[in-house]
């Protein structure tokens, strides 16, 4: 150590810190932070504006077009690094901070790293009230970047410079944690950020950094061994956990050890390629007809990496009541779920204890023959529900074409609507970690700028490969400006639209409530007069796009090769059936609130014809 000091700004503190940290991946050292995206405005321009200018070669700030959606983009590429890496949104005081809530707010339902630095208002109050500054007459310290609290792992504000080196290093912290990760927000105030300070150099010296791997309790694996091992009928969900712990080859050994069959949650997608045979298909009320048959027969559960959401658990109807679950968690939140028997640890060093306190133990052959037997009939239904001219044009049919062009290592991108649904239930696996399907805070927006993001950061390993990105027309009218996004950074994308005239997978709960169609679908829409089709071809080409259109899915294999061929981002518009288009089955019970009195005869039916199946819901045991 030295005491050595060097004066820079707040600013200028901060971010020389996030250049200097490293990690150590695979016995490789990269830079931790991939860099960043930001808008500047008022409050971030001045000062933390120029100090990122100084390092614009080795943090580079990628331009956006709107703050939610860098968030989306720093989300996407930290799951495509398996949170290994992490890149910092920067936003302007005021409605600039405001427009990352709903990114914040994602990136904490997925367990996702993203650092947002954000414009505050001024720490001496002298000029107050300033633009765009919430006045709260009783507590002047209030503000608005008080909101990110509930959406933030970490938060904190820069109230004098000195704060930069206990802050930034417990930000950073939080961010690499296995059981805390998630968004850390840091408000500058517009004064603070350009007050100087004499820092320790030390604190600027190259860190490399490493995830850590909690070692789980040994008693709580040998209580999880010694009811695993009583199991007659085993099963395996794996969530997204596996992949964030480098743990998937742990499991698939382990899988294959004890032929275990193995279940998958929607961000647990690409544990294993669809050919594995222990692999039993995805699990859940997006799910398929295998898992959930397999899920429902289970006596023991083995949940590895999952936070147990209800679309995993069909709101808690998938397993029986009397089934017993274990829950191997880096997080003790998640491990304790529904009375699991909690397993809190890694779940690359727990797989490994979990299977030395195994030895000699095999689920029955009766047992996993059932549920490879299942997976057959499944992938039955897959091929004929994705195969052409089977009804009108559908989301499988477009999933079908694509599955069957892609590169394996081509990644997969959707959130939101009905196609994460149909994504989970029809897109065959084609190598492991390649579908990212945002589905923890189901955000519609997430499709276009989570590919970007996702894609800058497979342009670092994998610049061969492309990203694909399946968009609803629905969430190309939220937030499309990203199209723009990655022709100007020259990220090339493939997105396909496939449009179906509005919210239809809303308009199909809507109907299967027993409800008539109501302001879901654009046709009906009741304050929509003349309703008419968006051009989104020409739309996307006017931000510099390829754009093509198929009438068909033969046409859409021929615009996917074309798109493939492409340099720069192309987008592909279908038409797809907004109600005989969709996925029948695979599906587990909901809940869902339905109106117990109505004036409608069709929604005092579905009511009573739901709550019948509420029967099965475990009832937190």
């Amino acid at each position: 150590m030295t005491d050595k000091t060097i004066r820079l700004t707040t600013a200028q503190a901060i971010i020389r810190y996030l250049n200097a940290q490293f990690i150590e991946i695979d016995g490789e050292t990269t830079r931790l932070c991939g860099g960043g995206f930001g808008i500047f405005g008022h409050g971030n321009v001045t000062c933390l504006g120029e100090a990122l200018y100084d390092v614009r070669d080795t943090l580079p700030l990628y331009r956006g077009q709107n703050e939610q959606s860098m968030g989306f983009a720093a989300a996407a590429y930290a799951k495509y690094h398996l949170r290994r890496r992490f890149m910092f949104c920067t936003a302007s005081a005021g409605p600039g901070t405001a427009n990352l809530l709903t990114a914040a707010a994602l990136a904490h339902a997925n367990r996702l790293p993203m650092l947002m630095l954000c414009g505050d208002t001024f720490l001496t109050r002298l000029p107050d009230p300033v633009l765009q500054q919430l006045e709260h007459y009783g507590n002047p310290a209030l503000g608005l970047n008080d909101a990110f609290k509930p959406v933030s792992r970490y938060w904190d504000r820069i109230t004098h410079p000195a704060q930069v080196i206990q802050s930034l290093p417990a930000a950073v912290a939080t961010l690499l944690d296995p059981a805390d990760c998630g968004p850390a927000f840091i408000g500058l105030p517009q004064d603070v950020q350009g007050w100087a300070y004499d820092y320790p150099e030390a604190l600027f010296q190259q860190k490399t950094h490493r995830i850590r791997r909690q070692t789980p309790d040994a008693m709580e694996v040998s209580d999880a061994a010694a009811l695993l091992k009583t199991a007659e009928r085993p099963v395996i969900i794996a969530g997204g956990g596996v992949q964030y712990s480098g743990a998937v080859a742990q499991l698939t050994a382990f899988a294959e050890a004890h032929d275990i069959p193995v279940i998958e949650t929607i961000a647990g997608r690409a544990n294993l390629v669809d050919t594995h045979p222990l692999n039993i298909g995805p699990v859940g009320v997006t799910g398929s007809d295998s898992a959930n048959a397999v899920a429902e027969a289970a006596d023991v559960i083995l949940s590895v990496g999952c936070r147990l959401q209800d679309f995993t658990t069909g709101s808690w109807t998938a397993f029986a009541k009397e089934a017993r679950i274990i829950s191997l968690n880096a997080a003790r939140h998640d491990a304790g779920k529904h009375m699991a028997l909690p397993v809190v640890g890694d779940a690359k060093q727990g797989i490994e204890a979990l299977g030395a306190a195994m030895q000699g133990y095999k689920a029955p052959a009766t047992w996993t023959g059932f549920a490879k037997g299942e997976r057959q009939k499944w992938n039955a239904y897959v091929a004929e529900n994705v195969k052409p001219g089977n009804r009108p044009n559908s989301y499988a049919q477009a999933i079908g074409v694509v599955n069957a062009l892609c590169d394996k290592r081509d990644r997969v991108v959707a959130a939101a609507g009905g196609l994460p649904a149909e994504v989970t239930a029809n897109w065959r696996t084609l190598d492991i970690g390649t579908v990212d399907v945002e589905f923890g805070f189901s955000c519609m927006g997430y499709e276009i700028a989570g590919g970007w993001g996702a894609r800058i950061a497979q342009s670092e390993k994998e610049p061969d490969q492309d990203t694909i990105v399946f968009c609803g027309d629905g969430s190309y009218l939220l937030m499309n400006s990203d199209i723009y996004s990655s022709v100007l950074t020259q990220k090339k994308m493939i997105v396909l639209v496939l449009d179906n005239g509005g919210f239809a997978v809303i308009n199909k709960l809507q109907n299967n409530t027993g409800n008539e169609s109501f302001n879901n679908l654009i046709a009906d829409a009741p304050t929509v007069p003349d309703a008419f089709a968006v051009d989104f071809a020409a739309h996307a080409a006017s931000m510099g796009a390829q754009a093509l259109r198929a009438d068909n899915p033969a046409e859409l294999a021929e615009a996917f090769k074309t798109a493939k061929a492409a340099d720069k981002t192309t987008v592909i518009v279908m038409n797809v059936d907004a109600y005989d288009g969709w996925t029948t089955e695979g599906h587990t019970w909901w809940e869902v609130g339905t109106p117990e009195v109505s004036n409608s005869a069709s929604v005092r039916e579905k009511h009573i014809e739901w709550e019948a199946t509420r029967s099965k819901q475990r009832k937190g045991v």
